[in-house]
């Protein structure tokens, strides 16, 4: 197998780290890398390129940028590309598996103490405080995403809005529009040739409501259903792990029912209180629903996609990465994506905060992230958690 670089020339020099080493990072990343996915890229950086100098400047950026650009959480992408730089698909495969695996088994280890504990006053409470605090944590995510992917873009502002607007109205994710947005922009920004030639490829994307409104329609067996809703979820993050949490809510919790408002909230905290990508969450949600068995089909089945959307693009990303119609469509989906983040926040909201201590820790939550910038939101959390414990009490005596 070869090992070299995308786009490395023949004879080029062999990398200055095994393929074990890298591994081993990123297994202790995965472990400890607490901050998101704009943390965890920063910490790439930090560690591969300028102290290490396993990974080039130039390799770095591109992957950044193919992660950017293709489905996928964020920081899990540039894991997998970094691993494909020198080691090519065993690399990717490995260095992906050892990043997600440790918070994989962290969620688990929480989902099966929330089935045991979950009824206990001590985790209501403590869920109490962490649910409102993840609404301000979203909060402030969106409006950091919303600054940097939208601007002052008055298209995107379209698309954004939308979206937000779409999923406030009916609460849940329409899977899409998101598409949609994507292809609007392209042919405003970019218009290919062919449009004025012929008719024939509008009129196909016209037929992909259609399409993606049979999706599901079968009656498979729990675990199918579960491996193809996350399938279709994970190949709908675009840039933050935030992006998948109206495409869940919409899903497990509108749709199919297997959850409820509370246990999604929850679910979502816990992917706020554990280290590595946010969208290991799937872990948890999967172990609820169909123990684990489920929980392994709905994280294979969520990083499935985002490892495919890498390797592959990955030989030809140099060439075509920087085409203006590509980078007009991802701007659209990633507006969409955004919007679709902001509009979830409405909508869970209204299923955690129910009174006025929790609003007041949602409210204190914005108020010290837009504060301290660095501040982590596990320390967030926790805090939460401990007014949780003392204040629910107080609340249902």
């Amino acid at each position: 197998m070869s090992t070299d670089a995308p786009g490395d020339a023949p004879g080029a020099a062999p990398p200055a780290y095994t393929l074990w080493q890298l591994i081993l990072y990123m297994l202790r990343l995965g472990a400890l890398g607490f901050g998101g996915p704009v943390a965890l890229v920063g910490y790439m950086r930090r560690d591969l390129v300028d102290e290490r100098k396993w990974i080039s400047d130039a390799d770095y950026k591109e992957g950044v940028a193919l992660a950017q650009l293709a489905p996928g959480p964020l920081a899990a992408q540039l894991a997998i590309y970094l691993g494909y730089v020198h080691f090519r698909i065993l690399g990717a495969t490995l260095v992906g598996i050892a990043f997600v695996v440790p918070s994989f088994l962290m969620v688990l280890a929480l989902g099966r103490g929330y089935v045991a504990f979950g009824g206990l006053s001590w985790m209501q409470a403590v869920f109490y405080g962490v649910g409102a605090s993840v609404i301000g944590i979203i909060v402030m995510s969106g409006y950091k995403l919303t600054v940097k992917s939208v601007g002052s873009d008055k298209l995107l502002w379209a698309v954004y809005l939308l979206l937000a607007a779409v999923t406030i109205a009916t609460e849940s994710e329409i899977a899409w529009l998101f598409i949609a947005g994507g292809v609007l922009v392209w042919l405003w920004r970019a218009p290919p040739q062919w449009l004025n030639r012929s008719g024939l490829h509008a009129a196909a994307l016209v037929q992909w409501p259609i399409g993606a409104g049979l999706y599901g329609a079968n009656d498979l067996s729990l675990l199918a259903q579960i491996g193809l809703f996350f399938a279709k979820a994970g190949a709908f993050v675009f840039g933050s792990g935030l992006a998948i949490v109206p495409f869940l809510y919409g899903g497990v919790v509108t749709e199919h029912h297997w959850l409820t408002e509370k246990q999604f909230v929850d679910a979502v905290a816990v992917a706020m209180i554990t280290p590595g990508p946010v969208v290991i969450t799937v872990g948890f949600i999967g172990y609820l629903v169909a123990g684990l068995p489920g929980a392994c089909v709905a994280a294979l089945a969520t990083f499935l996609p985002c490892y495919l959307f890498t390797i592959i693009p990955a030989p030809y990303f140099k060439k075509y990465g920087k085409v203006p119609g590509v980078i007009a469509f991802v701007d659209g989906i990633t507006a969409a994506a955004i919007g679709a983040i902001a509009g979830s926040v409405v909508v869970i909201a209204k299923r955690s905060i129910v009174d006025l201590p929790t609003a007041a820790i949602a409210l204190v939550t914005i108020a010290l992230l837009w504060k301290f910038r660095r501040l982590q939101e596990p320390v967030v959390v926790a805090g939460a958690a401990i007014i949780g414990l003392i204040v629910y009490p107080l609340i249902h005596r």
